[in-house]
């Protein structure tokens, strides 16, 4: 079967800090990847730095940023569900499922890309993640794609170990650090600081973005 990526997040850039790598790494293989983002992220605390969005133009802002992130990634494939930031945990969740399910009948994904339901921190994670296997679970057993879940809360290790599978992304690290600062928006400061830091070889922000860990949903 040909390879083929979904990944189902939450909010524009949360495929940029924790999987932007392999995203590139596959996009290079010629690997085609289909992003279902649900929301706009217009609840974002962050409003640039310097100031240039408001609560009124951050949605719109965030959508185009999105799509650059996609252009820099060489995805071709974005869904935006429009739901609203902050509220994903209040969504049906059956619903929820019913409108990935579709995706997944459409696009048959060989592998899924989402956060871990309980370990991810932000209740809209969560709930993506829930609503993402719970879609995937509705599928024949021997059909089910295989899932790799992002896991970042405080429990992960201690209730799920270390992470199943781990990526050095070093190769595309650049392209990472610009899908990254595609979300002007969220992650200007950031930028900066990391640009400050490029040539330090050891330094633990640099070096936890090289490597991309994953658990595999069982």
């Amino acid at each position: 079967m040909k390879e083929r990526i979904l990944v189902v997040f939450p909010h524009p850039d949360d495929e940029a800090f924790g999987t932007a790598g392999l995203l590139a790494m596959k996009t290079k293989e010629g690997v085609p990847i289909t992003y279902v983002c649900a929301t706009l992220g217009e609840m974002g605390r962050n409003m640039g730095n310097p100031f240039f969005a408001n609560r009124e133009t951050l949605p719109e802002i965030r959508r185009k940023e999105i799509h650059d992130a996609c252009k820099v990634l060489g995805i071709e494939d974005l869904r935006l569900l429009g739901l609203r930031d902050k509220t994903l945990e209040f969504e049906d969740l059956d619903v929820l499922s019913d409108r990935i399910e579709e995706i997944i009948h459409e696009v048959k994904p060989t592998l899924v890309i989402t956060f871990y339901p309980g370990y991810a921190v932000h209740p809209d994670h969560d709930a993506c993640g829930e609503a993402t296997i719970n879609a995937v679970k509705r599928l024949p057993e021997d059909s089910r794609p295989i899932i790799y879940c992002k896991a970042f809360s405080n429990n992960t290790v201690r209730d799920l170990g270390e992470p199943d599978i781990v990526f050095d992304v070093s190769e595309v690290f650049s392209t990472k650090l610009a899908a990254i600062a595609a979300h002007k928006s969220q992650t200007e400061g950031l930028i900066k600081s990391l640009n400050d830091k490029i040539h330090d070889i050891n330094d633990e922000a640099l070096l936890w973005l090289k490597e991309e860990g994953y658990y595999i949903y069982k």
